[in-house]
């Protein structure tokens, strides 16, 4: 039987850390950025000099586009008992090797890449494919 911890204890935080890391393939950068200038131009809470700035970053900037839609509190909007506090997230494009191994549990400012590899090498079997890294 699993107990959980009881929340009203004033030991036990009730706030919550989640870090979540994806890796996606942009199999359509042209279809990725007309989606992302689509949000831009449907956000009427966007400032107009805002917008073009945000309408020129996507058009150069697969990462970018990508973090115009994805937005951490869909993730967790259906999630009962649990409100949404603060969040920061960001993409970044990366060299991506499907064989490497994960290390988990480490922070987002922490070295990702093994000691040995450098960002942009490819990977033991010679082989690397281009991605999008998304960090919540």
């Amino acid at each position: 039987m699993l107990t959980l911890p009881d929340m009203s204890n004033d030991e036990t935080s009730r706030f919550v850390r989640l870090h979540v890391e994806l890796v996606m393939e942009v199999a359509d950068s042209d279809r990725l950025t007309g989606a992302a200038l689509d949000h831009i131009n449907g956000d009427p809470s966007l400032p107009a000099e805002e917008r073009g700035h945000a309408r020129e970053t996507v058009q150069t900037d697969p990462a970018e586009a990508l973090a115009y839609l994805v937005d951490p509190f869909d993730l967790v909007e259906g999630v009962p008992g649990v409100e949404l506090t603060q969040a920061s997230w960001s993409s970044e494009e990366i060299d991506y090797d499907a064989d490497a191994e994960w290390v988990l549990g480490h922070d987002a400012e922490d070295d990702d890449f093994p000691e040995d590899e450098e960002p942009g090498t490819a990977g033991a079997d010679g082989t690397s494919a281009d991605g999008v890294r998304v960090r919540f």
